[in-house]
């Protein structure tokens, strides 16, 4: 587990270890669609969130299309979900301890947060097209800090002409045909006006210690989280 204090809020990103999941998954998937055995992956979200002392009932997630839409999450919403997941990649709140959490395997996990406040984004090149940063950045009434958490980096990710041409504008962001999804993210939000900008500097596709990534195991693979939550 990756963790960092970010204004009034927590920040983790969850690693491969410490789960019971076996084979391609293995040990802490977090993947319900992975193809994972769905027992294994409900047992590592309990161990999640009881390494990072919140309860489950108070961990929300979405169904993530790769888009750039954003729930936005209070005691009531919470009481009311559903077993059927809102298609968003983005959540955010104003409630202490309750958990956001996006699923990633090469996309890029973006927390933010100022001392009443906290988002998280599943940021992929489809989501950070469509302005999914730029729409978080808005509903913030004041600049919030970021984190940027492990990702497939520049040194891993050789994409197409279509994603050369969405992103050539970036200084920075490509080398060749190599595109660094971090550095679109840190460029949007230093862009948007965000106060803090780090980076833990860990690319997925590298490190098959740490974590799964969906193109270095071809698809066959776990996921991994990031997940921020407001003090109480």
């Amino acid at each position: 587990m990756i963790e960092v204090r970010l204004e009034n809020a927590q920040v983790a990103f969850s690693t491969r270890d410490g789960g019971v999941s076996e084979g391609p998954y293995r040990s802490l998937n977090l993947g319900l669609l992975s193809g994972d055995d769905p027992t294994c992956v409900v047992e590592n979200r309990v161990r999640l969130a009881g390494a990072v002392g919140l309860a489950m009932e108070r961990v929300v997630v979405g169904s993530q299309v790769h888009g750039a839409e954003l729930k936005e999450w209070d005691e009531s919403s919470l009481e009311r979900r559903s077993n059927e997941l809102d298609r968003v990649d983005a959540h955010a709140t104003n409630e202490a301890g309750l958990g956001l959490l996006v699923l990633v395997a090469d996309c890029v996990p973006v927390a933010l947060a100022t001392r009443e406040r906290v988002a998280m984004l599943h940021c992929g090149w489809r989501g950070l097209a469509a302005g999914i940063v730029e729409r978080a950045l808005a509903t913030f009434a004041e600049p919030p800090s970021a984190v940027i958490g492990p990702g497939i980096g520049g040194c891993c990710y050789q994409v197409g002409a279509e994603l050369i041409a969405a992103f050539d504008d970036l200084g920075g962001a490509l080398r060749g045909s190599m595109l660094d999804l971090k550095r679109v993210a840190r460029a949007k939000l230093e862009a948007g006006g965000a106060r803090v900008v780090e980076d833990v500097g860990l690319c997925t596709s590298c490190r098959p210690d740490l974590f799964f990534s969906h193109r270095r195991d071809g698809g066959v693979t776990g996921r991994q989280c990031g997940l921020v939550w407001l003090a109480a």
